[in-house]
């Protein structure tokens, strides 16, 4: 089994239809403007704590559907009910904590549109600080947001740079597209 230096490197020696590559080349540290994708992309970022992203990347569709399309307003309403009936769902992750995490961060995102007009605008008006920083921020409105959740997110949302290693193609596709990172970077 050859090592890798990177995720790129991984990436790219998958076929071209892999879960993984189809995820690096057209996703991961792309720019995300709509609010609903960056709540999923939260999502699916918390549901991957303890496990290979791999498994959620297989299990998206699932997550998708699960969570109302990732509509912020309709699982900021979710209702005990909701609450059994996603911990029953073996097509996502059943862990209590990370389903109760999904509901919170769906009202705390609500609480923060109402505020700045939408999420993308709270990440944009916070937006530079260290990856120290973002954690500490999310911690004061999010469940379930470590470091490691916080800077996955961040990277592959377009908020910190790291996702892509600068000699892969899809740095340069992202670059063009003008990630939040490139435009707080000094010339």
């Amino acid at each position: 089994m050859p090592e890798f230096t990177s995720y790129c490197d991984f990436c790219h020696a998958r076929a071209e239809d892999d879960v993984d590559r189809v995820y690096h080349d057209t996703r991961y540290g792309f720019p995300i403007h709509d609010d609903n994708e960056l709540f999923g992309r939260l999502i699916l970022e918390i549901n991957q704590a303890g496990l290979s992203w791999r498994t959620i990347l297989n299990k998206q569709d699932n997550f998708r559907r699960a969570y109302a399309e990732f509509d912020i307003r309709t699982v900021a309403e979710f209702n005990e009910a909701d609450r059994e009936r996603l911990l029953n769902d073996a097509g996502i992750i059943r862990n209590k904590l990370k389903v109760n995490a999904a509901i919170h961060n769906a009202r705390a995102i609500l609480g923060l549109q109402e505020e700045f007009g939408s999420f993308k605008d709270w990440l944009d008006a916070n937006h530079p600080m260290s990856r120290e920083e973002w954690t500490g921020l999310f911690k004061k409105h999010f469940k379930f947001v470590g470091g490691e959740i916080v800077g996955e997110f961040l990277m592959s949302s377009g908020y910190l740079k790291g996702a892509h290693v600068e000699s892969c193609p899809v740095h340069q596709a992202i670059l063009e597209l003008g990630p939040a990172w490139a435009r707080s970077e000094k010339p």
